[in-house]
């Protein structure tokens, strides 16, 4: 069985581009399929330059983002699939993967199957986060959808969700995100006392202004505590300027004193700052089943995240850490502020947040969920 995965974003130093959930999900599956004898092909599209290279065994297509003036849309749409199909024949693809965000496949065709996983659409997000959504992007997402062989959930929230604002009455199945816990090994001797950190893009929709209240909180009772932003900076989508300076403004003076922004660092380094860290804050308001909290949990970081959809088919409230819905500012401060208060609990409830991800979500033995998925759609085609 050779599998290729349709992406926008892939964790490698000539990836020049922010990586997301999508990307890290993609080559850790693509890893475990080549551990695994199967071969793997990954098509990173609309790209800056074209370019095959090889990634520890697994090939790598970067291709170029084709232009034209009120169509790019169409024109590069049937760029990448023309380069596919190409590929596809001449490699012997036996099936494709893509995600439904933006619903890049819309308008493809394909001669093998193709698998949608749901890693969370713009219209998922935009409804998650009260937002209207573009009628664009709903609509090359719906066409997608339609176009899939198998649609494929990481969560069962996400994969609920979709079906209802997309009208599906097809199965939807899931899979959960999994993480190889061998290539994290918690490092407790690099933490920084009373240290609070957030990794990932700095977007209204993950709770990043809810921190600034909550601090204060923090700061009020504890003067010695200090937080860190790691991520990019964006361009809330409802005020229109920058979400850090927006955080910032929101700060006490005494809380700003005991800020830190760190911009984007390259993907492989992200776990050194994870390690350095104290508690880890994960407050989102939408995710579908995300892989910073896998990292963080298979860390054995202290965790305070938020409690929504998701967040139960993962986290187990005061066991792995706290889930607490992040408009509650005082009672999320109340737990990071516990959770500093009570070291042993604390380590106990990390241990259990590593174990967790060991027995349930185990990309060294789960990965065989997807084979048997990919299996049975080629088998049925």
């Amino acid at each position: 069985m050779h599998v290729g995965f349709i992406t926008s974003e892939y964790p490698h130093e000539l990836f020049k581009k922010g990586i997301g959930g999508i990307g890290t999900f993609t080559k850790n599956l693509a890893n475990q399929l080549h551990k695994g004898n199967y071969k793997v092909t990954v098509f990173v599209h609309s790209h800056t330059e074209s370019k095959v290279f090889e990634d520890n065994g697994i090939k790598v297509h970067f291709i170029k983002q084709k232009k034209l003036k009120g169509f790019t849309w169409w024109v590069n749409r049937k760029y990448i699939q023309q380069y596919i199909s190409s590929v596809v024949k001449k490699d012997n693809i036996s099936i494709l993967e893509a995600p439904e965000w933006t619903g890049i496949t819309a308008f493809m065709k394909f001669s093998i199957p193709l698998v949608i996983r749901l890693h969370g659409s713009d219209t998922y997000f935009c409804h998650l986060d009260k937002r209207k959504v573009k009628f664009k992007n709903k609509l090359f997402e719906k066409k997608a959808l339609k176009g899939a062989t198998k649609i494929v959930g990481v969560s069962h929230f996400v994969a609920e969700k979709t079906k209802e604002l997309f009208k599906l009455s097809i199965l939807v199945e899931t899979i959960h995100n999994t993480i190889n816990p061998n290539q994290f090994v918690p490092d407790h001797s690099k933490i920084e006392r009373k240290t609070l950190l957030y990794f990932g893009a700095l977007i209204r929709k993950k709770g990043v202004l809810e921190l600034a209240s909550i601090f204060n909180k923090v700061i009020e009772e504890d003067k010695e505590v200090t937080i860190t932003l790691l991520g990019r900076d964006t361009i809330d989508v409802f005020t229109q300027v920058s979400t850090l300076e927006m955080f910032k403004n929101q700060l006490t003076a005494e809380a700003l004193k005991r800020f830190i922004y760190i911009p984007s660092v390259p993907y492989e380094e992200v776990d050194s700052y994870i390690k350095k860290a104290n508690i880890v804050l994960l407050p989102s308001f939408a995710e579908a089943f995300p892989m910073t909290w896998l990292e963080a949990m298979v860390l054995e970081k202290q965790l305070v995240t938020s409690n929504i959809g998701w967040a139960n088919e993962l986290m187990i409230n005061g066991e792995t850490g706290y889930c607490v819905n992040p408009i509650d500012h005082q009672l999320y401060a109340d737990k990071i502020l516990d959770l500093l208060s009570n070291p042993t609990k604390a380590k106990q409830m990390g241990e259990k947040a590593r174990q967790v991800i060991k027995d349930k979500f185990n990309s060294e033995t789960s990965y065989q969920e997807n084979v048997l998925l990919y299996k049975k759609v080629i088998a049925e085609c």
